[in-house]
């Protein structure tokens, strides 16, 4: 196994111990939500269906960027492809630089399309890689294993500063994003790893023409947290709690995207009550990787069929609670500030 597809399998062993935790929290525990005694909804007239990127989905989730480059990837992007295409979910592979340098991992990444014909599926590529540039050819291969609907540009500077023989390599990454925006046909995303965009950063990237956002804050799992203990260095680092907790996150780019480009919310993300916050906080998706991850590890696809429905039963339970029919009823109004957090 290379020095990649290596790292790719520790990082999926030890976030899904789940030995890679912040001690920071999300910021959700600050946020209670307001009952509604009088919700004048019926709950059968209720549906989680939500649109993003001009595309309807069944549930407003989003099934992060996490995997694929080792053997041990292929078996799982396959089952989360058929879950997503049974009950249409958009999905995120995992970086796929690997495939450049690589050629034989193509098929960890490509069975996800051969499980998962009609599924909306982002390819994925990290934002280093576009620094100084990326042959369009490059871009155009590793959607085109895919046939992919979008693509995923992922910014990790912490995590890449953390990792051995990382990318050190930061300058130009702006204009990269810009350069991949008018090279490609399909929506350009751009998401943290899980130390949060700051609102400098998204009003930067809007002028790039990226048409949605994923925070990826802090409070999940921590990329410091897991190249330190890739290194051998257990004992705290400053690094392992680096980063802008999500809910910061959200309330940071609810203006500056207004009306103009879509949010996900991703970082911690664990319940449904989680989802809904992020709703009412200005996302329109939730995303999430470790859960899912966990839940196959679990039980497979019946570990992660069983995860979903019950998180979807919760989620229309706290819609009916708020007097709310659908996803995008949602908002500020919903929630109210717990005192002392």
């Amino acid at each position: 196994m290379d020095e990649i597809a290596k790292r790719k399998k520790d990082h999926i062993d030890i976030t899904a111990a789940g030995d890679a935790g912040y001690t920071k929290t999300t910021g959700f525990e600050r946020y209670d939500f307001i009952h509604d005694a009088l919700p004048e909804v019926n709950y059968d007239d209720i549906t989680c269906e939500t649109r993003f990127l001009n595309r309807w989905f069944s549930f407003p989730l989003f099934i992060s960027s996490m995997t694929g480059g080792h053997h041990e990837a292929t078996p799982v992007n396959a089952v989360i492809a058929a879950f997503c295409e049974k009950y249409n979910l958009p999905f995120g592979v995992g970086s796929q630089r690997i495939m450049l340098e690589n050629p034989s991992t193509r098929n960890s990444f490509s069975i996800v399309r051969e499980e998962a014909p009609s599924a909306f599926i982002a390819a994925n590529i990290g934002g280093a890689q576009l620094a100084g540039g990326m042959a369009k050819e490059q871009i155009e291969h590793l959607i085109d294993a895919i046939r992919a609907d979008a693509i995923i540009v992922h910014l990790n500077p912490l995590q890449e500063l953390r990792q051995k023989h990382g990318d050190r390599r930061f300058s130009g990454i702006r204009e990269g994003i810009r350069s991949l925006v008018n090279d490609v046909q399909v929506p350009v995303i751009v998401k943290e790893t899980g130390a949060g965009l700051s609102e400098s950063v998204i009003s930067q990237l809007l002028d790039c023409g990226v048409s949605a956002f994923d925070v990826a804050g802090a409070g999940g799992t921590s990329w410091g947290r897991v190249e330190n203990i890739r290194n051998g260095q257990l004992d705290p680092h400053f690094t392992d709690d680096w980063g802008i907790p999500t809910v910061d996150c959200l309330l940071a780019a609810r203006e500056p995207l207004k009306d103009k480009c879509e949010l996900i919310s991703s970082g911690g993300i664990r319940s449904s009550a989680d989802i809904a916050k992020s709703l009412c906080l200005g996302a329109v998706m939730a995303a999430v990787a470790q859960p899912v991850i966990r839940a196959i590890r679990d039980g497979g696809y019946d570990g992660l069929e069983t995860m979903f429905r019950q998180w979807e039963d919760d989620f229309r339970m706290i819609l009916c609670l708020l007097g709310c029919e659908r996803p995008t009823d949602l908002d500020m109004i919903h929630l109210r500030r717990v005192q002392g957090r």
